[in-house]
């Protein structure tokens, strides 16, 4: 996410004690039916909001901004509060207002809205069969490959498809990563052609859910963000729309995009900040029962674990359940096949466990990750949390391995380098990263292992939130010529892929992309985030290797064992006496894969090294930087060699 400064205006628009207290929430009566704010047919359309601290609620219609009608809402027993307008009420908006304490707040959209106005300020009246493009009922996900198989991509629509290389229509939209057969001026594939051929599984969209920081009234905007502000969790965001103003237009282009990506072969994983909100204010959540959804410190102002000015409180019993029934949506309404969660130790770990449950029963195949931290310490007890130290307790859950991309390409304010700089005692954390984070009797690593299993260990070096790769290692290394840094990074993206963990890649990283040295570019213009595709024809070789990282993957199961007791039983570290080289060995694995035996050396020193191995005939699958030639004989030796930065990897049939 991007840590952005946010101010005392993101403050509580009203205090939870005029509603009653916090400190009553516990006793606050859940609704045990799935809310639906806004329930359309041709006849009348329903509308229900939680609001059990409220002394009285209505909900105002608006066709256009005309006010058209007001409609006392009656309250029951679970906390909502309903109301029904006649007739055909499609095109109309609406907003709930509460009376709490004796005062009207803001007006809003509330928490569960599925489509809104532009800006996210009213909710928007829609039949949602009527957004579904043409053959969305026969949508569906491609079947989900063996654990090995899973490569993740990250992207943002515009670092894919805003520079005038990509060839795309309408750069920047859901549209733009819908189109196939693109071309970029060199005649080069480019967006959804490039990641079919490239090879990947999942497809990572930053965040995609209405958020508050772009304004979508702007026609043509060139706004640019991340989408770390979450307004309205259960709409897609509207600047990635042809039309913001039209409501079910959004809708309908997203599903075009995620059928255009299932056709072509990709999953699709939504990144989700159910952490924290876009100032309070302009929120549902506060707007609606204060005091409630968001965690407060001891003198009754909001706690900041976010580092955004607030976080949620996903251990209250409401939002536990709105973040489930919120995710359950986008799988059931928008075909989504996995999620990331944001700053995830904000969040309890029965919660994070209740999701997968719940995810699994629709899906088993739904992949969840997050990362294992918070901004700061959230205001709520840490063993109860989804740190990356508890993942063990969340099984079908991963999270980013921040020791294996430390240790990789050095640390985090690029002060010092890491492994593939020659920097010595990172090779004990590189180890951890090939053994997918689990306990491994090789390994004596300086943190408790922490992955139950090593598909719960995100391996990767660089993703949308920092640097990447490339403006890293020259900021490092400001003295190495292209050619060195090219093998720095071939070199980490090999330890990445022969890791037991899942592999996760940064958009462009392939094409050798930059972002102008700029780090946080959370919105940053396109100038310095949009991806040149005239780089996939300068950097083709570098292009070629991660296709053929990807390719090796897939042809080996073993590199991703998907067992503790499996990779503890396979994988042996090999001894060598340079400290900045790993080298291992995936034994007996003639059960799971074509291969008897697999070698990796990992050199990440400035001298050709040779590491000891047993003797058999073995074939040369990759070395110093390019992929060998899979018609050449196996040869009979005892020892694997690598160049200086570069890795080898050997296979004995």
């Amino acid at each position: 996410m991007n840590i952005k400064p946010i101010t005392a205006a993101m403050a509580v628009c009203f205090t939870a004690a005029a509603c009653g207290g916090s400190d009553n929430a516990e006793s606050y009566p859940v609704p045990a039916k799935r809310i639906c704010e806004m329930s359309y047919t041709p006849e009348s359309t329903r509308f229900e909001v939680w609001a059990p601290t409220a002394d009285s609620v209505c909900v105002d219609l608006y066709r256009g901004d005309n006010l058209v009608d007001q409609l006392d809402m009656h309250p029951s027993a679970d906390g909502l509060w309903q109301a029904e307008a006649a007739g055909d009420r499609r095109g109309e908006y609406y907003a709930f207002r509460v009376k709490c304490g004796g005062v009207w707040l803001a007006p809003t959209a509330g928490i569960f809205a599925r489509a809104v106005s532009i800006n996210g300020d009213r909710g928007a009246i829609v039949d949602m069969r009527a957004t579904d493009p043409e053959g969305w009922a026969d949508d569906r996900a491609p079947q989900m490959r063996a654990p090995s198989g899973i490569v993740i991509y990250e992207m943002h629509y515009r670092d894919m498809t805003a520079h005038a290389s990509a060839g795309c229509d309408c750069g920047g939209k859901y549209v733009a990563m819908a189109q196939r057969g693109t071309r970029s001026a060199e005649g080069l594939a480019t967006c959804l052609d490039h990641l079919r051929e490239l090879g990947v599984s999942h497809v990572h969209l930053l965040p995609t859910a209405d958020f508050g920081s772009i304004d979508e009234s702007i026609a043509g905007s060139d706004a640019y963000n991340w989408g770390y502000e979450p307004k309205n969790y259960n709409v897609p965001e509207g600047s990635y729309s042809t039309d913001a103003a039209d409501p079910e237009l959004r809708i309908r282009e997203f599903k075009q995009m995620v059928a255009a990506m299932h056709a072509a072969g990709l999953r699709v994983v939504m990144d989700v900040v159910y952490n924290h909100t876009t100032d309070t204010g302009r929120c549902g959540f506060e707007l609606t029962v204060p005091g409630y959804f968001y965690r407060m410190t001891p003198d009754g102002s909001l706690a900041n674990g976010s580092g955004c000015g607030n976080e949620t409180a996903s251990e209250r019993e409401m939002m536990r359940k709105f973040i489930v029934e919120s995710l359950e949506y986008w799988v059931e309404e928008y075909h989504i096949d996995g999620f990331r969660f944001d700053l995830m130790a904000i969040h309890d770990i029965e919660t994070m466990n209740l999701i997968r449950s719940r995810l699994s029963a629709i899906d088993p195949s739904i992949l969840l990750y997050g990362e294992g931290w918070a901004a700061s310490d959230p205001a709520y007890d840490a063993e109860l949390l989804a740190f990356k130290r508890n993942t063990r307790r969340m099984p079908g859950i991963a999270a980013f391995s921040d020791d294996m991309r430390d240790a990789l390409r050095g640390k985090l304010d690029c002060s010092a380098g890491g492994f593939i700089h020659g920097v010595g005692g990172n090779a004990e954390a590189v180890m951890f990263g090939i053994a997918g984070g689990i306990e491994h009797p090789d390994i004596s690593y300086h943190e408790a292992a922490w992955a139950a299993e090593p598909t719960q260990h995100i391996s990767y070096v660089s993703c949308h939130d920092d640097h990447c790769l490339r403006d890293r290692l020259e900021i490092i290394s400001p003295e190495a010529d292209e050619q060195e840094l090219l093998r720095m990074d071939k070199l980490a993206q090999t330890a990445v892929f022969t890791s037991q963990g899942i592999p996760f890649i940064f958009c462009g990283e392939e094409l050798y992309r930059t972002k102008q040295h700029v780090g946080n570019s959370y919105n940053s213009p396109d100038a310095i985030n949009a991806i040149d595709w005239g780089l996939k024809s300068r950097h083709a070789d570098l292009c070629d290797y991660y296709r053929g990282l990807v390719a090796m993957r897939r042809a080996h199961p073993a590199f991703c064992l998907g067992s503790a007791e499996a990779v503890r039983r396979h994988l042996e570290f090999l001894p060598s006496d340079n400290e900045c080289v790993v080298a291992f060995r995936l034994k007996d694995i003639d059960s799971v894969d074509s291969a008897r035996s697999i070698v990796v050396v990992l050199n990440g020193s400035r001298e050709r090294v040779e590491v000891a191995i047993p003797e058999a005939a073995y074939l040369t699958v990759a070395r110093d930087g390019r992929f060998c030639d899979g018609n050449a004989a196996p040869q009979r030796t005892d020892v694997a060699s690598a160049e200086p930065v570069s890795a080898t990897v050997m296979i004995e049939k």
